[in-house]
């Protein structure tokens, strides 16, 4: 099997699995602060949320050095099995009303947003760096079915729950395990070659000090911070959204409809920014993925109130965050090689999945101080932060794609 082939073979695997992977988390995730209030109250209703995304950020290390021993395919495997886990133990946990079993369970439901991040890295091993940017972007912009079609499963769910006596709500999770053994199976029986493997008998080109970096230690920092920022600030925004719309008369309709036309926005063109940072250069779609974000926070900082800007502004984040971690994930992959790049490639994740939770978890309290439109602002630092590093990066480094 020629690369080429090799890399088709395995970009269809990974964006197969993602389909399964999304399936499952879309399934699940808008169930996770209805079951926590149902068994905690409302104080307590974001934790579940908050537990996935810390165990995405705890799973992503320990994913990437099991990868780099024994490849991408049981590193891949493991995650969605420990996802599978996950669901069993979310459905045990609300049955007994136990609340610490659910946050384990939902931490390991979590393990599926890491198996995510490390597939769009794995789409980049064998691939030639001219669409290095486009495979990587296949891979994220899968995430969109299964992101769309698992939130509207909670009603056949329902179906499936009563026909095996489960508790209420937990129809879903029952979804996610047969979506989860299916990605672990898949993984298992059909990432042949392994990308690693073959990625394993490529010559690389190292760095004087023989330790995987190849294009500079400054640039690297940068597209983790970037990737990390905008993370934030998606999150940041997006998770007070509900509140916003809901406490200024929107109805549930309306903010259904918001967020979808978000997430839609995160992953439906990602496929464009993975080529556009093959054809124009990984800076340049940063620029870009920071200008959409910069949109984002003036609309909302100045059209707090008007309900048709605030989804505007939520299309752009979206936008903004699918241009910039694209195109950031790219810059790493074409910064690092050997055997750094798994260890770093699992730390860009980590960071990741923390400026995540950091930011939704202080965007609650920055709310109840200064307001949506505040809220807007103080995020919009970090924008204009990025935006100057990157602006800095290219005047004073001649990266090449």
């Amino acid at each position: 099997m020629s690369t080429r082939a090799a890399q088709s073979r395995i970009v269809g695997v990974l964006v197969a699995g993602q389909v399964l992977q999304g399936l499952g988390q879309g399934a699940t995730l808008a169930m996770g602060a209805v079951i926590a209030n149902e068994i905690a109250g409302e104080s307590l209703s974001g934790a579940a949320a908050t537990a996935s995304t810390l165990g995405a950020a705890v799973a992503s290390i320990p994913l990437a050095r099991l990868a780099q021993r024994l490849g991408r395919r049981p590193a891949l495997a493991l995650g969605a099995l420990l996802g599978a886990v996950g669901s069993v133990l979310t459905v045990l946990a609300t049955g007994l009303q136990f609340f610490p079993l659910l946050l384990v369970g939902f931490a390991l439901l979590g393990v599926g947003t890491a198996v995510g991040l490390q597939a769009r890295f794995a789409a980049t091993d064998i691939a030639e760096p001219e669409r290095r940017g486009r495979d990587l972007s296949l891979v994220v912009w899968s995430t969109t079915i299964g992101a769309v079609a698992g939130p509207n499963l909670i009603g056949p769910g329902v179906v499936i729950q009563d026909a095996l006596g489960l508790p209420p709500l937990t129809g879903s999770f029952v979804i996610a395990l047969v979506a989860q053994i299916g990605a672990t199976l898949l993984y298992l029986v059909a990432l042949r070659p392994d990308p690693l493997s073959l990625a394993a008998g490529r010559p690389v080109e190292l760095s004087p000090a023989d330790d995987g970096v190849v294009r500079g230690r400054g640039a690297l920092i940068f597209a983790v911070s970037a990737i990390a920022a905008s993370h934030a600030v998606m999150v940041a925004i997006m998770s007070m959204t509900p509140v916003h719309l809901t406490t200024h008369g929107a109805t549930l309709v309306i903010v259904g409809f918001t967020i979808s036309l978000h997430v839609a926005g995160m992953f439906a063109l990602s496929p464009l920014f993975g080529w556009l940072s093959d054809r124009w250069g990984r800076l340049t779609v940063i620029l870009g993925g920071q200008a959409l974000l910069a949109g984002a926070v003036v609309l909302i900082g100045v059209g707090a109130e008007d309900h048709t800007a605030v989804v505007v502004a939520l299309v752009l984040l979206g936008l903004g965050w699918s241009a910039s971690t694209v195109s950031g994930s790219a810059l790493v992959s074409d910064l690092v090689t050997g055997e750094a790049r798994l260890r770093v490639q699992g730390r860009t994740d980590t960071i990741m999945s923390l400026a995540g939770a950091l930011g939704g978890g202080l965007a609650g309290p920055v709310l109840a101080l200064v307001g949506y439109s505040g809220l807007a602002w103080i995020a919009g630092v970090l924008v204009v932060v990025v935006a100057g590093w990157a602006a800095a990066v290219s005047r004073g480094r001649a990266l090449q794609r």
